[in-house]
């Protein structure tokens, strides 16, 4: 056994966000990451089926009953999930509509009063006392929940596991924080935390049950594995965005393009989202009978933008066309800004809890005093003769707030900055309301949304970035739309729609899911051919610049995302030129003190295993063992008096439950086992524990097939055989943190250059196509 370890566990490596970070950190041997607004170490997770003896035994000695009722569990999982979800979404989106709306009606009913001094102040300190709520809430007891969560779900879903983002702690912060958040009149979103949410509510319910609170059915035990809580994780993020926008299909086309990195989930996400839209529709018939305050129809829940004869001709495309390109370069720029802006709060988040509640409650003062004042350089507008509703609107949501005009006017500024996110999109999106807003007043609404909700979202509080996209980017459609004017046949809300699209596309780079979603949203078909035009030029635009907003906050909190492709090159070295070792081996048959030792002096995660007794001249690989299950053959004190293979009764001293994965809480540590002088002379049987087909690679394949391989497969440790047989019978083990850029760069520098010598290469000859 060799004496130095290697590097089968990630190594330490320093989220962009805070470089500094990382050295308060007792852990060194894991990766770390800021999840939420904490930083905390990471480790992998595996999918992959670990076949030893003793789980083919228990594979064998389940009957036809046992392969029903997992399968049956596994259904009934999904619909719960698709049953808490919905009833999670509608209630935010009552809360939230019935707070923020309470709020704007006791200010309106003041400003009818002229008392606006007293309306500020009721303004300001509700929006005040909201933020201060939720950013303590989230500061101090869920810091995982604090962002749109989407990052670390996507990250999980990827293979990265980290700690926290699935609690019940977190789900409840994530839930009370958002609504207050939201309420706050901060220009965020709650489509983000819905995902997250939809993601804890499957991760809870396919954790398989809890010892701490008695929840250890036998048939629970079966998903207590990465593989099936993956799928329910997938489920539940799909089943967010459903909620978030009734929006089923596009749920489920959302979590396989954007979040899921396995695409076998299809039947099962649209089951669950199908549950979702049926809840909602009965719960929403229940709001259309006024039994919902001020909720009124649903808010974003009851997105129905419809437009009666929707027809375009040819000369309707090119503004289009423009649409899409305008979306690319914002989207491009909103991306950059918010990397720069995340980058300057990391050295807050360096400091104690405090200076992120006090930066939340500075953007919250910053956000009421804009808000509030920024309706005051609009003039006031007559009432329309036609309107389709009363103006101006008093004491509610609507198109025509009153504000501080006279009777009979109303001030189109305040319509779309003194509401909701929701009502403000309902608004842009309205049709036959193409006289309703002035060009200033548009381009103030499109400048406010635009930065605010870039300095909005860093903030320690649950917040997303849809609603913030879509606000923005209808503002600027509508824009276009006026500016197009009556040259179209498209009316001002269709160009908002359009808008939204392509800020939308050019800031997350979706395509089909975002066309779909946004199809479901507005209940307008009709408009298809004209969105997938502006998702596809503004993403082709955007991607000219930089990388999808997801992405960037991911790599951002530094987590090591595996792409789907693999960098040029990665294919001119080999799976040896980035391994290091030497390796942590053990015997088939291995002494006690010398588990312990590995154990409690490296924090690797997996162990090859040779057998020096096989009839082969020089030792073989047999195969491959985990840290957690020589902890529990420790535990359990499955020890031999002598170096000889134990028989089958061994597996009498075991159940499956034993090796089971834990959920969200910790696991057992090596430096909680006690072990008496006597105990660590004694031996272990490898042989009935190990992984004895794990997966491996020859020494000399490309270091890009490996990658696709790992990826793929969905492995934690990928072992590298020798393609000589006479030597060591592994080379070393190949973990996520070997494929990443930084690690292959860091140890091949010349590399780097090669890359910036073909980029200049290239680059004249790409020019010279324009």
């Amino acid at each position: 056994m060799s004496a130095q370890p290697n590097a089968d566990e990630e190594s330490q490596a320093q989220p962009l966000l805070d470089p500094s970070l990382h050295r308060s950190l007792s852990n060194v041997t894991s990766q770390v990451a800021i999840v939420g607004s904490n930083v905390c170490p990471i480790e992998s997770l595996d999918y992959e089926i670990y076949e030893n003896d003793f789980f083919k035994q228990d594979w064998r000695s389940r009957g036809k009953v046992q392969i029903f009722q997992y399968i049956f569990v596994k259904w009934l999982l999904c619909f719960l999930i698709g049953l808490i979800v919905s009833l999670i979404g509608f209630c935010n989106n009552l809360a939230v509509e019935n707070l923020a709306g309470v709020k704007f009606v006791i200010t309106s009913n003041m400003m009818l009063v002229k008392r606006y001094g007293m309306a500020f102040l009721v303004f300001f300190s509700s929006n005040f006392v909201l933020t201060l709520f939720a950013s303590i809430i989230t500061a101090f007891i869920a810091p995982a929940a604090a962002g749109s969560g989407i990052p670390e779900v996507k990250a999980y879903l990827n293979g990265v596991d980290a700690p926290g983002i699935f609690t019940l702690k977190t789900l409840l912060v994530k839930i009370v924080g958002s609504i207050t958040a939201v309420s706050s009149s901060l220009l965020i979103g709650k489509a983000g935390p819905m995902v997250h949410t939809g993601a804890c509510v499957a991760a809870l319910l396919g954790q398989g049950g809890s010892r701490k609170y008695g929840l250890t059915w036998r048939w629970l035990r079966y998903f207590k594995n990465d593989r099936d809580r993956r799928d329910f994780v997938t489920c539940g993020s799909a089943a967010g965005i459903a909620a978030s926008f009734r929006a089923p299909v596009g749920g489920v086309l959302f979590s396989l393009e954007e979040m899921a990195s396995w695409y076998a989930l299809l039947w099962r996400c649209f089951f669950t989202t199908a549950v979702v839209a049926i809840m909602l529709r009965a719960l929403i018939d229940v709001c259309l009978s006024g039994k919902c305050g001020l909720f009124g129809t649903g808010g974003l829940i009851m997105f129905d933008v419809t437009s009666q004869n929707t027809t375009y001709h040819i000369k309707d495309v090119p503004p289009v066309l423009v649409l899409g390109v305008i979306g690319g370069l914002l989207g491009s720029l909103y991306n950059f800004l918010l990397e720069k802006v995340l980058r300057i709060y990391s050295y807050i988040y360096g400091k104690k809890p405090i200076y992120k509640i006090i930066l939340a409650c500075s953007i919250s003062v910053f956000t009421s005093c804009l808000l509030f004042g920024l309706p005051w350089l609009a003039s006031c507008q007559p009432c329309p003769i036609d309107a389709s509703e009363a103006c101006p609107t008093i004491g509610r949501s609507g198109n025509y707030k009153k504000f501080q005009c006279p009777p009979g006017h109303y001030n189109d500024l305040a319509s779309l900055i003194f509401n909701t996110n929701d009502d403000a999109i309902k608004n842009l999106f309205s049709k036959d309301t193409d006289s309703e807003f002035q060009y200033s007043s548009i381009l103030i609404f499109f400048a406010t949304c635009f930065f605010l909700s870039i300095f909005s979202y860093g903030i320690v509080a649950p917040a997303g970035l849809f609603v913030p996209v879509i606000v923005t980017g209808a503002s600027y459609g509508r824009f276009v739309g006026m500016l197009v004017g009556s040259h179209s046949n498209l009316n001002h809300g269709l160009f908002a729609v359009l808008g939204a699209a392509s800020l939308l596309g050019g800031s997350m780079r979706m395509t089909v899911s975002l066309c779909v979603i946004i199809l479901e949203l507005t209940n307008n078909l009709l408009l298809l051919p004209l969105i997938m035009v502006v998702l596809l030029v503004s993403k082709t635009v955007a991607d000219a610049f930089n990388g999808n907003v997801y992405d960037i906050i991911m790599k951002l909190k530094g987590f090591p995302y595996l792409e789907a492709h693999a960098e040029p090159y990665m294919r001119q070295l080999t799976v040896e030129d980035v391994v290091t070792g030497p390796l942590q081996l053990f015997n088939v048959i291995e002494k006690v003190e010398n588990i312990v030792h590995v154990l409690r002096t490296t924090g690797h995660h997996g162990f090859p295993v040779i057998d020096e007794r096989s009839h082969s001249e020089s030792p073989v690989l047999f195969g491959l063992v985990l840290r957690a299950h020589l902890i529990v053959l420790l535990r359990k004190k499955a020890f031999l008096t002598t170096a000889v293979r134990a028989d089958s009764d061994a597996f009498r001293h075991f159940s499956a439950m034993d090796f089971t994965k834990r959920g969200s809480g910790n696991g057992d540590k090596i430096e909680d086992i006690e072990l008496t002088e006597e105990e660590m002379e004694m031996f272990i049987d490898l042989h009935p524990f190990c992984n004895s087909s794990p997966y491996t690679v020859v020494e000399t394949m490309s270091l890009a097939k490996a990658l696709i391989l790992f990826r793929e497969v969905g492995l934690r440790h990928l072992l590298v055989i020798p393609k000589i047989s006479n030597r060591s019978p592994v080379v070393g083990i190949l973990t996520r943190h070997d494929f990443m850029p930084e690690h292959i760069l860091g140890v091949h520098p010349l590399l780097v250059r090669s890359r910036w010598k073909r980029i200049r290469f290239q680059l004249p000859r790409f020019l010279k196509l324009f």
